[in-house]
């Protein structure tokens, strides 16, 4: 290749993130939301991956410290969801996001972020609508039709 010749530019590889749907069964299947910290829309429980946990264990994690909810999670992600995260700086990083339904078995009375949080309960419908992400939205309207399942989940130890 001659020096003024470039090598074509690829995309830098998305970045991965695991993220919890905490659900409950009565009276109907709701899911949970939870506010962003900067922006205030709608999104469900997720972060980085840790070191050290598995990443349903991760994202049981993240559900703790964004919605205080502790619960069952299943090891085998729902699906997954990509998205453009905004930094602080103002740059975006693609994201591919693992999503783990979690039956919560609880809320809570104090947790890490629940003074820079909302949490609310949304029937699968409303949920995938209070969402912008297109892709998140599609695998909340498939939640509804997922059967409840015990048979994969993990209670997980949460820090």
């Amino acid at each position: 290749m001659k020096d003024k010749e470039k090598a074509p530019t690829r995309a830098p590889e998305p970045r991965t993130q695991y993220a919890a749907l905490p659900f409950r069964l009565k009276p109907q299947r709701e899911v949970m939301l939870v506010s962003s910290r900067e922006t205030k829309r709608w999104v469900i429980p997720k972060g980085w991956p840790m070191k050290g946990r598995k990443p349903f264990a991760a994202a049981a994690q993240e559900a703790l410290e964004e919605a205080g909810v502790v619960g069952k999670v299943e090891k085998t992600p729902l699906g997954s969801y990509s998205y453009v995260k905004k930094m602080r700086n103002g740059a975006g990083i693609l994201c591919h996001v693992d999503v783990y339904a979690l039956q919560v078995q609880r809320q809570l009375k104090k947790w890490p972020e629940r003074e820079e949080r909302i949490t609310r309960w949304f029937p699968i419908e409303q949920a995938a609508e209070a969402v912008r992400e297109p892709e998140l939205a599609k695998l909340i309207r498939a939640f509804s039709d997922e059967p409840a399942s015990e048979a994969d989940a993990a209670e997980v130890k949460v820090a």
